[in-house]
């Protein structure tokens, strides 16, 4: 494993990332390193290269309720990075440049009944905002945190997931930006034994999103979900690039991304999804799966889809991934047009039903019934 002072991109596994809170630790990256190849750095707005906007902290607001406790916090708190380091250099510069953090505890064994919601609020033009959040649910508590992103802005923050043993926590990263926000998030999960992990994910706002969460399991029994949905029009680039590292044995992870893409020019529109799935050498009994699925609408999309499954061992009980992207079933349209649906119904009907899979499986009922209707009024777009 590379030191976290030794930093040597040719030693560097998949799960064995340099991560640093100093950006001068990290190159300025180019247009042909692996991890940022599918995204436009000159979009960026400098937040790769220290050309950005002066810096403000993250305009936040969290929700209060019994057994929890919201603190502000200065950058050097030693409650922050305890596990979520930054692992390229626009984190390290989040990290760098943020004036303040935020840490959120869930008490030992609290059941807290409503979502906690943590909104944060884009600052506008001429600035660039940069903040941490750290996340802590203690043992055999159990917590549903909703990350709401609204507002514009040029964005990158850290945020960090710790749970306890048999803790369970529902997250749902709500990015609903208006449409000429960028914003670079850097995510990781610690999950400890028998914990329960809830990731879902909706990308819906924006015009640069990348999101990179990462899952590392300490103990035994660790649960670990991850859901995901993006629709992306034109002039709107989303990237998911997560890793799930499966570094003791007994642990499940499973992975369901759904996207869809429209743009009238060609690569106007455009995602990237990238699953990596590490099984190590002493991850017996790991049980993982990983998919994504994406819905081309029209001639000027673009969607990458690539899952990575990395095993080092061949006791486990199963491992898979499964990536797809394409345009409409043929037969399901035609069946739904036999029946009497006018063509434009009969495709908006199959999108609802390709996305529901993933977002019935939501708990927040009042979000759910939200994403439902921001894909309605994506395909309100879409020409008959």
């Amino acid at each position: 494993m590379v030191a976290s002072n030794e930093f040597n991109p040719d030693k560097i596994t998949k799960g064995d990332l340099f991560t640093s809170t100093n950006v001068e630790d990290f190159p300025v990256p180019h247009g042909r390193d692996e991890v940022w190849r599918f995204i436009s750095l000159r979009k960026l707005r400098g937040l790769h290269n220290g050309e950005f906007l002066p810096a403000v902290a993250q305009a936040v607001k969290v929700s209060q309720h019994p057994g929890v406790s919201a603190e502000t916090v200065g950058r050097d708190d030693e409650r922050l990075g305890r596990v979520g380091k930054p692992s390229d250099r626009v984190a390290a510069q989040a990290w760098t440049s943020m004036p303040e953090g935020q840490v959120i505890t869930v008490a030992p064994e609290v059941e807290v009944e409503d979502p906690i919601t943590v909104t944060y609020t884009g600052r506008g033009e001429g600035v660039t905002s940069f903040g941490a959040t750290s996340i802590e649910v203690g043992h055999h508590a159990q917590a549903t945190v909703v990350l709401q992103y609204v507002g514009s802005g040029t964005h990158a923050d850290n945020v960090e997931f710790i749970l306890g043993d048999g803790a369970h926590l529902t997250v749902i990263v709500d990015v609903d930006w208006e449409n000429d926000a960028v914003h670079l998030s850097n995510q990781v999960a610690q999950v400890g034994r028998d914990a329960v992990l809830r990731h879902n994910s909706a990308i819906f706002g924006g015009e640069i999103v990348r999101i990179v969460p990462r899952v590392n399991f300490t103990a035994p029994g660790g649960d670990a979900e991850l859901l995901g949905v993006y629709f992306a029009d034109s002039g709107q680039y989303f990237e998911n690039r997560m890793l799930v590292d499966h570094s003791v044995p007994n642990c499940r992870s499973h992975v369901l991304y759904k996207g869809a893409l429209q743009g009238e020019k060609k690569n106007e529109a455009r995602t990237c999804w990238v699953g990596d799935v590490l099984i190590r050498s002493n991850a017996q009994g790991t049980d993982t799966y990983e998919t994504n699925n994406n819905l081309i609408l029209t001639d000027g999309a673009r969607a990458d889809a690539i899952p990575n499954l990395e095993i080092e061992t061949g006791e486990i009980t199963g491992a898979g991934h499964a990536a797809t992207v394409g345009r409409f079933d043929d037969i399901e349209l035609f069946y739904l047009m036999s029946r009497g649906i006018p063509e434009a119904e009969a495709r908006r009907l199959i999108i609802r039903g390709f996305f529901n899979e993933v977002i019935h499986r939501i708990p927040v009922q009042t979000l759910s019934e939200e994403l439902e209707n921001r894909i309605s009024e994506e395909l309100e777009k879409i020409s008959a």
